[in-house]
């Protein structure tokens, strides 16, 4: 398949994807690698070494990524002296790209400009429906659990869910793994939104808007991810209303972010990948065992994307409510991606799509079996899974985030 034909695909994929999540995209590639002012299609390297251009998010449930590209560890598992790599022919050049939000990293992802992203899950579970599954993207690991809370207003008049009713409040995108939440949690309690006949209104807003809405009294409150939670509290007249944890027992955990791969990459550079999901597996390991310089070592690295930190005090707060970790938690992406559908946010007017060779866990099963440490089920669902809120946290509890 030549280049304009793999081109015209992959801009169909991406109007899909678009139509699919129903979500706005902002388009935004803050900045490669190569400066903030190059153009995305000119990071491919024709030399003879191989190429990973991999891009993330410049949030704290993305910490592995911004800890360990930006102090190099992982360009030293990924150039490690092995039997794949021990000349400069088979060097393997890191390009970075730093998005916004995940209808851009798709695009980018399906554009053929980057081969791998940390994204969350419904941008993951969009981009696949949209693609076919065939030949679009897997999900080869998991990054984050958690930190994600609905947020009201002290003063809101807010004390059960009996005073949501004739409330305004915001997500970050409409889609988008919060905006679910809130919408589902919503409808769980009897609500409709404004827009399906009912009297409580939800507006998609970027977080620092969503900030800003909350201290002018212009919402009554948000279902964000950290650290925007704790900064609601900390600073806005917030109170959690509703940790997302509590939603999801036993044991409170929830995917928030995965590391996603276009399947041509992954089939033609296992090797590569392989060394990618060393280089996770190691940071997120190193963060869990190393909370509080992992604090000072992300908002160094976060300084350097951009130019801004985070309050001490505000991440550690935050940490306390997020799970860094490689198990990709299937079963809560396969309860978002029903109440996606459910809520019309996922192929609208189509059948209940099927996700079950949304994962491939081969490489990172092999990367945790080198390590010593327990595997992930590969596990097969035909479909979307149907399980409620209390039984969708149900996998195995030798699965291998509780190796953290």
């Amino acid at each position: 398949m030549n280049t304009i034909t793999k081109f015209a695909i992959a801009s169909g994929i991406i109007i899909a994807i678009i139509i699919t999540s129903q979500a706005d995209n902002h388009g935004l590639l803050l900045f490669s690698s190569n400066g903030p002012n190059d153009d995305i299609k000119t990071n491919i390297d024709n030399s003879s070494s191989k190429t990973l251009r991999i891009g993330y998010f410049p949030n704290v449930n993305h910490a592995q990524a911004i800890i360990g590209l930006k102090n190099g560890d992982f360009q030293k598992i990924l150039n490690s002296n092995d039997s794949t790599s021990k000349s400069e022919q088979n060097k393997i050049n890191i390009n970075e790209f730093v998005f916004s939000d995940g209808p851009s990293a798709l695009e980018a992802l399906f554009g053929g400009q980057i081969d791998v992203a940390y994204v969350g899950p419904n941008p993951a579970i969009s981009g696949y429906v949209a693609s076919g599954g065939k030949d679009g993207l897997r999900i080869i690991s998991g990054a984050a659990s958690g930190g994600a809370s609905f947020v009201v207003r002290n003063d809101a008049g807010i004390q059960s869910v009996k005073d949501l009713g004739g409330k305004k409040f915001a997500s970050p995108q409409l889609g988008n793994t919060q905006d679910v939440s809130l919408r589902k949690y919503l409808v769980n309690n009897g609500y409709k939104t404004a827009e399906n006949g009912g009297n409580v209104t939800v507006v998609p807003t970027k977080p620092s808007d969503i900030f800003t809405l909350m201290l002018k009294k212009q919402i009554d409150g948000a279902w964000v991810p950290e650290p925007w939670a704790t900064r609601l509290v900390n600073e806005a007249n917030g109170k959690i209303f509703v940790d997302e944890r509590d939603l999801w027992p036993p044991q409170g955990k929830f995917v928030t972010a995965n590391i996603i791969v276009r399947t041509d990459y992954l089939n033609q550079n296992p090797d590569v990948i392989k060394k990618l999901l060393e280089a996770h597996v190691n940071e997120t390991l190193w963060i869990n065992q190393n909370k509080e310089k992992a604090i000072n070592d992300f908002n160094i690295e976060l300084k350097k994307l951009t130019g801004k930190t985070i309050a001490n005090n505000v991440l550690s707060n935050a940490l306390t409510k997020l799970e860094f970790t490689y198990d990709p938690l299937k079963v809560s992406l396969f309860k978002d991606a029903n109440d996606a559908y459910d809520l019309g946010l996922l192929a609208k007017g189509k059948s209940k799509p099927d996700l079950s060779n949304i994962y491939d866990l081969t490489i990172l099963n092999k990367v945790l079996e080198e390590k010593g440490l327990p595997i992930i089920q590969q596990g097969v669902v035909a479909g979307l899974v149907t399980k409620n809120a209390n039984e969708s946290n149900t996998t195995s509890t030798k699965s291998a985030g509780d190796a953290l």
